[in-house]
């Protein structure tokens, strides 16, 4: 069952973060993994794990640690010691699915009769509950409520009857329809697979003799490892000592059929990572232009709202002419997980987050840049505590086009009757926020700064590339 929240700050959720290590010379890879996971913690905040195995031990001997919060709250050093073992997978969690809970934290770990699966899982099913209908109704006891444990049980059922794991994950991909890049530890081999519209990120790293894949090139940077090219849409990677990487193909569809989530670009990964070969510093500076050419303003400041905006209030600068400087001030120990307050006083949260600098602003016509507007209370705080602070005029610009349609793909788009644009022009969405001007880039950009590459436009015109579920805790797809 998936569960409706109601968030505190009123943005996207991130994404999960996958990564993964092998070690040929037989070295033990946590703490690898660890600070691998640790440059991915913008992907996910709610829990984290790490599970890891000995290839030349017992072959179902299977180490793993998973908890709530954050990394550094979960790992000691010296739980980081106990994990022993030179293959392994971990992950960072935000929930767009199943509840926040330590059951459905990951890496999943399954033993079977072919010893043992380690599976980590960034994306979101669009069939997982006709699946977990069917593996239910055949015997499967499921310990968690996330779509995750229903593709590790069909690798699990496909490997009986095949003559490996990679050919029991690519017949599972045959089965299950959605976004996910995987990362699957069994007892000799680490797995990566991506869906065939490639929805999510993933990529290959090697230092040494030791093989990677993550899903952020940013990951690979901070463990000092070489990048070695993008997991393909579609494609299974299997990585051993004997054959090194090899690649399975057969799932791959046209590339004009891809359909890369455009937020990667605009909000998910980190700017100093590159998606297929596309640099997201280089996608926000793009944004941030192609706003001032396409809705320009005369202004005496552009400030990014932190940390996703800073990029495109960037670009913006440099094509408009107007000066770039910081309105905001980050609580850089305020995560996505702090607690949350009470309904009465839920408004403080952006303020717990964010104050402005009202040397900066004051007396001054500001253009702020924000990544995205959901339902529209947070930047309509934020207007209100830049005038609060003596901005003259607040001019909002936004680096994504309006919601419209829920995303039914991973990232957390709520309900049409939740999204501020649903129904409203942009001027009346523009009084509403408290805004002097409003401007939303135009969607025929988002391709330009995804560098040409095929996208998912399914949350901005209602066109997706796989026919949504007809009933979702979005609700009915009705159109």
């Amino acid at each position: 069952m998936r569960e409706v929240r109601e968030p505190e700050w009123d943005g996207l959720g991130e994404e999960c973060g996958v990564f993964g290590a092998y070690d040929f010379d037989g070295n033990d890879v946590a703490s690898t993994i660890y600070y691998g996971l640790f440059a991915l913690q913008h992907r996910g905040q709610e829990s984290c794990g790490i599970a890891v195995s000995d290839t030349q031990g017992p072959k179902r001997t299977v180490s793993a640690v998973r908890e709530m919060g954050l990394l550094n709250e979960a790992f000691t050093p010296e739980r980081l010691e106990s994990l022993k073992g030179n293959i392994g997978v971990g992950h960072v969690r935000y929930s767009t699915a199943g509840s926040s809970t330590r059951e459905n934290a990951q890496p999943l770990v399954l033993n079977y009769v072919k010893g043992t699966l380690g599976l980590a899982h960034n994306g979101n099913l669009i069939n997982a509950p006709q699946l977990r209908h069917e593996l239910e109704y055949t015997g499967a006891i499921f310990q968690t409520t996330i779509d995750s444990e229903v593709i590790a049980y069909h690798i699990a059922r496909e490997r009986l009857n095949t003559s490996s794991a990679e050919e029991a994950v690519a017949r599972a991909m045959q089965k299950i329809k959605g976004a996910y890049s995987l990362i699957i530890m069994s007892p000799r081999k680490l797995i990566g697979a991506r869906d065939p519209f490639g929805f999510r990120p993933l990529c290959i790293g090697r230092r040494d003799n030791t093989y990677f894949l993550a899903s952020e090139t940013c990951a690979l940077d901070t463990i000092g490892a070489e990048y070695v090219r993008d997991v393909l849409p579609g494609e299974i990677v299997t990585i051993s000592p004997e054959k090194g990487v090899r690649s399975d193909t057969s799932m791959c569809i046209p590339r004009e059929k891809h359909a890369r989530c455009v937020f990667e670009y605009i909000y998910f990964a980190r700017p100093d990572s590159c998606i297929d070969g596309v640099s997201v510093y280089h996608s926000r500076l793009l944004a941030g232009k192609y706003l001032a050419m396409d809705s320009p303003v005369e202004a005496d400041l552009v400030a990014g709202v932190p940390e996703s905006g800073n990029c495109a209030a960037l670009g913006f600068s440099r094509q408009s002419g107007i000066p770039c400087g910081q309105a905001f001030v980050k609580n850089a120990y305020v995560g996505r997980t702090f607690i949350k307050p009470s309904q009465k006083n839920r408004e403080n949260s952006v303020r717990v987050k964010l104050n402005v600098l009202r040397e900066a602003v004051e007396g001054r016509r500001i253009v702020i840049i924000d990544d995205s507007i959901v339902r529209g209370t947070t930047c309509h705080r934020i207007i209100n505590m830049l005038r609060e602070a003596g901005a003259k005029e607040v001019h909002m610009r936004v680096g994504a086009p309006p919601f419209l349609w829920p995303c039914y793909f991973g990232t957390d788009v709520p309900a049409r009757e939740q999204l501020i644009a649903c129904g409203r022009s942009e001027e009346e969405i523009c009084r509403m926020i408290g805004a002097d001007s409003l401007g939303f880039l135009r969607e025929e950009r988002l391709e330009e700064i995804a560098g040409g590459l095929g996208i998912c436009r399914g949350c901005f015109n209602g066109k997706y590339p796989l026919e949504p579920p007809r009933e979702d805790i979005r609700g009915s797809y009705e159109k």
